[in-house]
């Protein structure tokens, strides 16, 4: 694999995370508890579609085959696809949903602060707005985290199953292969084992804060790397690939 490649290969998986979790949290737009979580979570469905249109236009560009951030969202099969497992789950409920957010946006506020670093201008500056949204994003999650852990025994119970059943998908965050190998080298991309104790510090911080128990399972999912992906995936892009495929030449 030369930096091309790499590049292609990297900005592919930040591109495809943001995508994945912007439509699953599109999904919930008037399922929310209450009208001000509809809107909060209908914004951040939005941040997330708007970072995937600038990484998988970077790719787009990077892999220099005339294609457009459009052909690598709506034109590429499940197996191409390289978002981690946890962005593509379903959502039970609310604490479900509010339990992902806080591990994945966590995990998005170390990335995005690192890669404005990046000696890549157009990361550095796609994770410089990044990281403006996903301050609200780990503020938001964190919150609602501890009104779920410390209000009623219910929710307190659902919150704790949620980060349980959950935690099994957060080790693949922490995944690197070749490219990530080869762009650590040139400075474009971060160590991910550097921002791991961070992660985990914080995560555990808002959890205790939230009087629940942090996982102690040690074990993880995997795949995505390599384009292995739950069931869920095929029936996220079969609703959302499907006007593309069906009108191929179609423009609007």
């Amino acid at each position: 694999m030369n930096k091309q490649k790499a590049i292609f290969n990297y900005a592919l998986r930040l591109g495809d995370n943001s995508l994945v979790l912007g439509h699953r949290l599109a999904e919930l737009c008037s399922k929310g508890p209450i009208l001000e979580e509809d809107l909060a979570l209908t914004n951040m469905a939005l941040d997330h579609i708007g970072r995937a249109q600038a990484f998988l236009g970077y790719a787009a560009q990077v892999e220099g085959k005339n294609k457009t951030a459009d052909d690598l969202a709506y034109k590429r099969a499940e197996r191409s696809f390289y978002n981690n497992l946890i962005m593509e789950l379903p959502d039970k409920d609310f604490a479900a949903t509010i339990a992902r957010q806080l591990l994945v946006s966590s995990f998005e506020y170390f990335l995005y602060t690192e890669l404005m670093k990046s000696k890549d201008e157009t990361i550095a500056a796609i994770s410089a707005k990044a990281v403006k949204e996903v301050r609200y994003h780990l503020a938001h999650s964190s919150d609602w985290t501890c009104r779920l852990g410390e209000g009623t025994a219910v929710s307190h119970e659902k919150m704790q199953n949620a980060l349980n059943d959950l935690w099994m998908f957060t080790g693949e965050l922490f995944e690197m292969n070749d490219a990530d190998a080869i762009l650590i080298k040139e400075g474009i991309a971060i160590d991910l084992n550097s921002i791991k104790q961070q992660w985990l510090e914080h995560v555990n911080g808002v959890i205790l804060e939230a009087t629940l128990t942090l996982p102690s399972s040690d074990f993880m999912q995997t795949g995505s790397r390599k384009g292995i992906h739950t069931e869920y995936l095929g029936h996220i892009l079969s609703e959302m690939q499907y006007l593309q495929r069906a009108y191929p030449t179609a423009q609007w």
